[in-house]
């Protein structure tokens, strides 16, 4: 390879925020890290994304510590990405919940895209001996579900593919408050490797459609107001379209995969070259894009082994 992923060589520590969004609603944010959402209800409590391992999950717990002893009886994965629920085992939860379609994504391609994660970002598996093995959920929906930690209501939705074809998200209605995932960022780019690039702006004016006081997104600040909500919404879509379109242009004009990366660079660097994981995403976006305005629906399998060819394809 003419050069690493431009995450393999990311080493640096990130600073935790703790940011209450509502009422007993958290969110743990660090710098474009992923994040994980806590829902503390009358009588237990929700997690919403676990972490990589059972060790930075234990960072998430600390916090949830420091302002309940209510036990954590539910974690909620919003799609099967390794970074998100192979932490799961540490919260010690009654029930871990997914999609149908994150579980079946689990079972067809959870060990691979686990072992491209570690390959890709090694700072994010801090304490990787200690994860058990792939996260299986003990419970799983298809359109919806509503739970209740006592008398607080939480809504799990899908509301359409984005990020995945299996991502969720939940809703505390007496906040107002989401929690959605990687469908929503916030100054961090948005990993589109297994994306929908079609169908993601739809998924997203259907949250807008909530009118909501709140979300804590997959990566970056939580945002908090209707005019962050709504200006991060936005800048998702922004993100995913000029993405998208000049891929598309390319391979639809019978271009190459280096062609669509030098099209997509010149629109996207301009306006998101300092967020947060760009240089990461940027490759397996460019890639996933380019299949899909050949009319590939569902993602190819990202392995290790093809991470690197593609990459050597984009460098040469």
């Amino acid at each position: 390879m003419a050069k690493q992923f431009a995450s393999a060589g990311d080493m640096t520590e990130k600073k935790v925020s703790f940011t209450e969004i509502g009422r007993d609603l958290w969110a743990f944010t660090a710098e474009g890290d992923p994040n994980t959402g806590v829902i503390i209800g009358d009588d237990s409590v929700m997690i919403v994304d676990a972490q990589a391992t059972p060790r930075l999950a234990n960072k998430v717990i600390e916090k949830v510590r420091s302002v309940t002893d209510k036990p954590i009886k539910y974690v909620v994965l919003t799609h099967y990405h390794a970074v998100r629920v192979l932490g799961a085992s540490a919260y010690g939860a009654s029930e871990t919940i997914m999609s149908d379609k994150a579980r079946a994504m689990v079972a067809e391609r959870g060990q691979e895209d686990w072992d491209s994660e570690f390959a890709r970002f090694p700072r994010l598996f801090q304490g990787h001996e200690s994860i058990p093995g792939l996260t299986w959920p003990s419970l799983t929906f298809s359109r919806s579900a509503t739970l209740f930690l006592g008398k607080r209501r939480v809504d799990l939705r899908f509301l359409g593919r984005a990020h995945t074809a299996g991502d969720i998200v939940a809703l505390v209605p007496d906040a107002n408050v989401m929690f959605t995932g990687d469908i929503v960022e916030y100054h961090s780019a948005c990993y589109c490797g297994d994306g929908h690039f079609k169908d993601w702006p739809a998924t997203l004016a259907a949250i807008k459609g909530f009118g909501l006081d709140a979300i804590a997104p997959g990566r970056g600040d939580a945002l908090v107001g209707e005019k962050m909500v709504n200006a991060a919404l936005d800048n998702t879509a922004d993100f995913v379209t000029s993405t998208y379109r000049p891929i598309a242009r390319i391979a639809q004009g019978g271009g190459s995969l280096k062609e669509a990366w030098d099209a997509c660079r010149a629109v996207c660097d301009p306006k998101f070259a300092d967020y947060a994981i760009y240089e990461h995403c940027l490759p397996f976006n460019v890639a996933r894009a380019y299949d899909e305005a050949l009319g590939i629906d569902t993602p190819r399998i990202w392995t290790a082994e093809r991470d690197k060819e593609m990459w050597e394809r984009l460098q040469g």
